[in-house]
């Protein structure tokens, strides 16, 4: 069974500290490393490796809700821009990135200016100093339960 299909049935089993939200398609999480405060993700319920092997109905929805999901994160995280991507080559599960970005969030690191998440190392990204726990994962998921409960109810 892969990471993502694991974490999953900690999701459904009601064990996984970082579970947002359930939506139709997918599940939103916290990510458990918080470089980039408001790091989130958006796991498909179906384990597939690629958007195009979802049926076309299925995938137009995930597609939806993911569009959704990202705006929920900027809202909720005051993003000036979001970095989002569909990557799978480390977890061949379907799964967005969604990492909201502000001005100066690579700064403080050696990193100059504006670029891809990815500049950041990855040893970097998941140190110890990042990993979310405790009430501040409480309030991480407080927060964008609340606003997705906004968006949802808005969209209707």
């Amino acid at each position: 069974m892969c990471l993502i299909c694991q974490r999953i049935e900690l999701i459904k089993k009601e064990e996984n500290p970082y579970f947002v939200k359930e939506l139709e398609t997918g599940y939103l999480v916290i990510g458990d490393h918080q470089y980039f405060e408001g790091y989130s993700l958006f796991l498909a319920k179906e384990h597939v490796t690629e958007l195009h092997h979802l049926e076309k109905e299925t995938r137009l929805r995930f597609l939806e809700e993911m569009s959704v999901v990202q705006e929920t994160v900027a809202k909720a995280f005051a993003a000036e821009k979001m970095n989002i991507e569909l990557l799978g080559n480390g977890d061949a599960h379907l799964h967005w990135h969604i990492f909201p970005r502000r001005t100066g969030d690579m700064n403080g690191h050696g990193l100059k200016g504006r670029g891809p998440v990815w500049w950041v190392p990855w040893e970097e990204m998941i140190a110890e100093e990042y990993q979310v726990k405790g009430s501040k994962l409480e309030n991480l998921i407080a927060t964008l339960s609340k606003i997705l409960d906004q968006m949802i109810e808005m969209k209707g």
